[in-house]
């Protein structure tokens, strides 16, 4: 579990009890769209967080930038902080967001900065040990 901090996060101090476990996910991650991958590490991060499925996340480095563009849109986790996101880069219709990131998580979090995680309706994640 997360060390907290001085400055938890407002989510925390309204609710200490709520548990939000960061950790290395022990195998290979690759994100494709169709037949184009998007991502692929040995170095993702596994989220469980009470209430939600786990979700890996996947370090800025390992993640192909050229394929995606920013969106504007913007959400708030009183637990992470706000997150950005990003879809496809394609000729034609705008695609959906598929993936979003904390780029500047609340220091409970610190441990996804720089990470983006992918909605498994919108790419394919094929995971290996």
């Amino acid at each position: 579990m997360i060390e907290r901090t001085a400055s938890p996060a407002p989510g925390f101090t309204r609710n200490p009890g709520k548990k939000i476990v960061v950790e290395p996910f022990k195998g290979s991650v690759t994100v494709k769209v169709a037949d184009v991958v998007i991502a692929a590490t040995t170095k993702a991060k596994l989220l469980k967080e009470d209430g939600y499925p786990p979700v890996l996340y996947i370090p800025f480095e390992d993640i192909g930038f050229t394929n995606l563009e920013r969106t504007d849109t913007k959400t708030h986790c009183p637990y992470k902080g706000d997150a950005s996101y990003w879809r496809l880069s394609a000729p034609g219709e705008p695609g959906q967001d598929l993936m979003w990131a904390y780029e500047a998580p609340y220091d409970e979090m610190a441990e996804i900065k720089d990470h983006g995680a992918f909605y498994e309706g919108q790419v394919t994640i094929e995971k290996s040990s």
